[in-house]
């Protein structure tokens, strides 16, 4: 699988990622992985859209604050 939190975590770590689009399941299966660990960086966000499907689905767009 490519993505995920190990990837964003990694793009994280070497300051890569200007923006985020997170997309929210609404379902609940278990303790899954963490997008955020509590050792990554302390980020300033900024949310610019959301959107809701037909599916209950959820798109959640941040900025980055300068």
């Amino acid at each position: 699988m490519i993505g995920g939190a190990s990837l964003a975590a990694s793009f994280l770590r070497h300051d890569l990622i200007d923006e985020f689009r997170i997309y929210v399941q609404p379902i609940l299966l278990g303790r899954g992985t963490p997008l955020f660990g509590p050792s990554g960086p302390t980020l300033a966000l900024r949310l610019v859209e959301t959107c809701t499907f037909g599916s209950g689905v959820v798109m959640l767009r941040y900025e980055r604050r300068a």
